[in-house]
């Protein structure tokens, strides 16, 4: 497959994309420029999440080491994939939904391999790298979250015409989801993690909803992709997110 990139307006360079839509990552060509925006992102939300963030991201984040630079996808295989059976693979930036899903449904996370300049830093359209890795990896390290990513996945590939519904319970859960824990309200969704401002305001904002996770009135609630969210849902536990994976749909 061959497409010429920009892909609809799109930032990443498309050309020479696999049938599957990855690229190699080529971490050699990242500029000291790069690897410096990696380590100004990361020092920033590593704070934030060490008070604010689950336990189960945390052990991610310590078991992945990626404080130093823009991580190897290879290295990073190597310590995960031991784990919970999951990789990393490299993509231009947003791919197609059904390539998307079905990247999930065998344990493969896509990750941007482009990353935001400096003048980014507080806001960027599409993903990037650091959004894709350091919101999403590190609970892939976490077996129960782990198999719930696949099994979403396995649904939404299946979703046909209720894609949509399907796109809300990504969004108001691994994007977006809050947790209650033995130590307070705390986050997990990658949305808010790999964003500054989100995380101060789904904790603590004023003016917002934190309703307790149903997933019919997940699956039936319209976001917005391009503002502080207003409305966040809450788990009482991750094995509820299999209660929604496995919902039937009429």
């Amino acid at each position: 497959m061959e497409i010429l990139a920009p892909v609809a307006g799109l930032r990443g360079n498309y050309n020479g994309v696999a049938p599957d839509w990855t690229v190699p990552q080529s971490p050699d060509l990242y500029s000291e420029e790069d690897h410096a925006v990696w380590r100004l992102l990361v020092e920033r939300q590593t704070g934030l999440a060490a008070e604010l963030a689950c336990e189960e991201f945390l052990k991610g984040l310590e078991s992945l080491g990626i404080s130093d630079g823009i991580p190897d996808f290879a290295a990073v295989n190597a310590r995960l994939e031991p784990l919970t059976g999951w990789n990393v693979v490299g993509v231009p930036g947003l791919i197609p939904d059904a390539a998307f899903y079905d990247h999930l449904a065998h344990r493969r996370f896509p990750v941007t391999v482009w990353i935001r300049t400096r003048e980014e830093l507080d806001y960027l359209v599409e993903p990037d790298l650091f959004h894709d890795f350091f919101g999403h990896v590190p609970l892939l390290s976490d077996p129960v979250f782990a198999d719930f990513m696949q099994r979403y996945g396995q649904r939404a590939a299946e979703a046909g015409p209720d894609l949509d519904l399907w796109a809300r319970l990504y969004w108001y859960t691994v994007e977006f989801g809050l947790i209650r824990t033995k130590h307070g309200l705390k986050i997990y969704g990658a949305g808010i993690l790999s964003s500054a401002k989100e995380v101060g305001h789904a904790i603590g904002g004023e003016g917002v909803e934190r309703l307790p996770f149903e997933a019919a009135k997940v699956m039936r609630r319209p976001y917005e992709i391009d503002k502080l969210q207003n409305t966040y849902f809450v788990l009482d536990d991750f094995r509820q997110l299999f209660e929604a994976a496995d919902m039937r749909l009429t």
